[in-house]
């Protein structure tokens, strides 16, 4: 399977650290987070190759690739305009070939057992077209909630909202069926965002995977620091 690391925002929220380094070079323990995922995934086996979007301080993000025991397993595109999330999974669809792929949000912290998430889709109930990675959260109220039936399948999404029916979250983390790239080029428009434009869609056809290691959104000074603390095992491991 291939995956696309999306790692081209600006990472407004973590300023004034985003004011030197991009948001996925961000490091924890003195690792950047990109450096993390390509640990997990293509550590795993599981996953061959991978595909970063770039954008905020690109050659940044090349050199730290290129200096990669990875680097031979990772390609870099470069968007002169922001995609959004859809549009750049619709932008690189040939990378996917015709099979399932992954599509991550690289701005978050985690731990999970890859081949699990895999099998969880292919075991996923029938209709459905992606399997979601959700979490437990503490915070629910800046997260996006999923509401679940009795199979696992999202049938409410409620994205930061004051008091939502729940602390499931969606962890930004997808293994989308080529139904989707079909979705998106009907759209006929290059800048599509998932969140709001493709998982509205698919209620009831988003099957779950639920990470119980662990889980983070580094999207603001305070959630690096927790990582800073919550992380430490892996870290070291």
């Amino acid at each position: 399977m291939q995956a696309l690391l999306l790692a081209a925002g600006l990472g407004t929220r973590l300023r004034p650290i985003t004011n030197t380094v991009p948001k996925c070079l961000v490091p924890i323990h003195g690792r950047p987070l990109l450096g993390y995922w390509f640990d997990l995934l293509l550590g795993s086996d599981a996953i061959d190759q991978l595909v970063v979007n770039l954008h905020y301080f690109p050659e940044a993000v090349r050199e730290y690739v290129a200096r990669s025991p990875w680097r031979e397993r990772v390609n870099l595109i470069y968007e002169e305009s922001l995609l959004g999330t859809g549009g750049t999974v619709l932008a690189n669809e040939r990378f996917f070939g015709a099979g399932a792929f992954m599509v991550v949000h690289a701005d978050n912290l985690s731990k999970f057992d890859v081949r699990a998430y895999l099998e969880a889709h292919a075991r996923r109930p029938a209709g459905c077209v992606m399997t979601m990675l959700t979490f437990p959260t503490d915070h629910p109220q800046s997260c996006g909630i999923v509401e679940l039936d009795e199979s696992g399948i999202v049938i409410g999404f409620h994205e930061k909202v004051a008091n939502p029916p729940g602390n499931l979250a969606n962890g930004a983390v997808y293994i989308f069926e080529p139904e989707i790239l079909t979705f998106l080029r009907r759209l006929g428009k290059p800048v599509i965002d998932i969140s709001t434009e493709v998982l509205p869609a698919f209620m009831g056809h988003i099957a779950t995977f639920r990470n119980d290691i662990y889980h983070r959104d580094i999207g603001t000074p305070e959630s690096l620091r927790a990582a800073e603390i919550e992380f430490t095992e892996f870290a070291r491991g």
